[in-house]
């Protein structure tokens, strides 16, 4: 489905993006409120910017969808899915745990992805086929032997709709029975570390098709799994919901956690 001239593209478009990222990071800009009420910056249209170039060029029939410029050549089997600055808020903020995501996908299945943090220079990607790599060596997800004991990671519980919230607790509630202290904040990076074996359990909801399309190959590739609320694989129909497990044997114990009443 994909070849090495895909990854390859895909790691040119990753550092065209950070060229473009790093000399405004902690810069003098004022970031701006979309439609939406979401935060974007000159860096964020202008990665994409500098992305899309490149794709128009080398890739004219493949489609392009966008966080901020849309959608190009919709019907086009192949397209490339962008999002230049996934946690805009944490590069506000001055963070460094934002991250570009690339995702390739074919017929609507994500079937390669990237997540590029381009000022600690940490490089995930992932293609179905073959093991994800991190700055290009192998890595892995970590085994979970129960849900009690998990790592768990969020960007924000307020992302969450009241009946989200309170699955997303009972979960919390299971895997930390004497100290709820989940991992909060991280955006994409969080998918990262869950891929590198370092957190177990990433629950999410709202997510646009930007948001999530390049964590699947990165996290699957890794050993992982990825799927909705209700267990259901990820592909451009999906309903934002989103569950990334470094070890699948604890789907059914977080999805059966999310329903309890």
């Amino acid at each position: 489905m994909t070849t090495d001239a895909d990854l390859a593209l895909a790691n040119r478009l990753a550092d065209a993006a950070g060229e473009t990222i790093r000399p405004l990071f902690r810069g003098d800009w004022t970031a701006e409120q979309k439609e939406d009420h979401t935060a974007v910056t000159v860096a964020d249209r202008a990665a994409e910017e500098a992305m899309r170039a490149i794709l128009d060029v080398e890739c004219s029939d493949d489609g392009i969808i966008g966080e901020e410029y849309g959608v190009s050549r919709e019907s086009a089997a192949r397209k490339w899915v962008l999002d230049p600055i996934d946690g805009t808020q944490s590069f506000v903020a001055g963070r460094p745990i934002f991250g570009t995501l690339i995702a390739l996908l074919q017929d609507g299945w994500p079937v390669l992805g990237v997540i590029d943090q381009p000022i600690l220079k940490e490089r995930w990607v992932g293609r179905i086929g073959a093991g994800t790599t991190f700055n290009g060596s192998p890595i892995s997800t970590r085994r979970c032997r129960a849900l009690e004991g998990a790592s768990v990671a969020t960007t924000s519980p307020h992302a969450f709709a009241e009946d989200e919230v309170d699955a997303y607790l009972r979960v919390v509630a299971k895997a930390y029975p004497h100290r709820p202290w989940p991992v909060y904040g991280g955006d994409c990076y969080n998918y990262g570390l869950l891929a590198s074996g370092h957190l177990d359990l990433v629950i999410e909801s709202g997510l646009k098709l930007y948001d999530y399309a390049a964590l699947v190959p990165v996290v699957e590739g890794a050993g992982g799994t990825m799927s909705d609320w209700q267990g259901n694989p990820l592909d451009a129909d999906s309903d934002g919901t989103v569950l990334a497990l470094g070890d699948p044997a604890r789907l059914e114990d977080v999805l059966e956690a999310m329903g309890e009443a």
